[in-house]
């Protein structure tokens, strides 16, 4: 039986807390914008719970799990800091049987973007939300925006299945040089982590398009494909540059709805994925 108890050694007046902010640990900024926009939805009555959980079944790459951050007691810190009421943070042994054998697959909003590289990652993320949330029963849960195909997926994945659940969606933090906030961000080298600040400059060049009432998709990609490898470093890799609708992730001839561009972009073996809104 999965027992809680708070960060200063309280007991919880109640198993499930309302607001759960999801997080596979090396916490920075960006989850802290996370658990203050949870705690602003709990209020002084409510609970907020920060689960830490490294997913196995999302990584492609066993070198890519191996090398993640991980920086548990800092992490507690920084939630006994903000005011989360307590930290799930459970072993994959606890977390899943030895025997595990149920997964939940995602047939659309998952083919997209990072779903072309990245095979079996969602069905991962699927199974592992879909288990914290019936584990924990929030009444609401926290995701950010950078991950935004991640976010669509999961809406879906509350609609679809019936989870009573809100999800809500979070604005990206950034650096000051405007790169998205990320635990990869650590295992950057100092050269590829200056780089990277094109990443973000790219795509607002795109996104300023909009201004001149410019529809066509190969407008957008050709600005922003100019932006990420002119005098960038041979290390920098684009994995994908997608426009895409923003509802259904499919990709847009032309921008006559809300569209997100979205890029992932990698520095030797770090990958680092961004998007704007349009």
């Amino acid at each position: 039986m999965i027992q809680f108890s708070s960060l200063d050694g309280r007991p919880l007046d109640q198993p499930s807390p309302s607001v759960l902010v999801p997080t596979m640990g090396a916490l920075h900024e960006g989850h802290a914008a996370l658990i203050r926009r949870g705690r602003e939805i709990a209020g002084h009555e409510g609970n907020v719970t920060v689960s830490i959980f490294l997913n196995p079944l999302q990584f492609n790459s066993s070198s890519d799990l191996a090398t993640y951050p991980r920086t548990l007691e800092a992490d507690l810190l920084l939630c006994r800091g903000l005011g989360v009421d307590a930290v799930y943070a459970p072993s994959p042994e606890e977390f899943y049987g030895a025997d595990h054998s149920i997964s939940i697959v995602e047939n659309s909003l998952s083919r997209a973007l990072c779903g072309t590289t990245r095979p079996g990652h969602f069905e991962g993320v699927c199974t592992v939300v879909l288990k914290l949330l019936n584990t924990l029963r929030p009444s609401d849960a926290i995701f950010g925006k950078k991950d935004y195909q991640q976010l669509a997926i999961i809406k879906r994945l509350v609609r679809d299945l019936g989870v009573p659940v809100r999800i809500h969606g979070v604005e990206t933090v950034r650096e000051p040089d405007g790169l998205a906030l990320s635990s990869r961000n650590l295992m950057l080298k100092p050269e590829h982590r200056k780089d990277a600040s094109r990443i973000y400059g790219a795509l607002l060049s795109a996104q300023d398009i909009r201004e001149t009432g410019e529809q066509r998709r190969e407008v957008y990609l050709q600005t922003a494909r100019k932006h990420l490898v002119e005098n960038a470093l041979s290390e920098m890799g684009i994995e994908y540059l997608e426009l895409v609708d923003r509802e259904t992730l499919a990709p847009l001839a032309k921008v006559t709805r809300p569209a997100l561009l979205a890029t992932a972009i990698t520095y030797d073996k770090v990958r680092l994925i961004d998007n704007i809104e349009i």
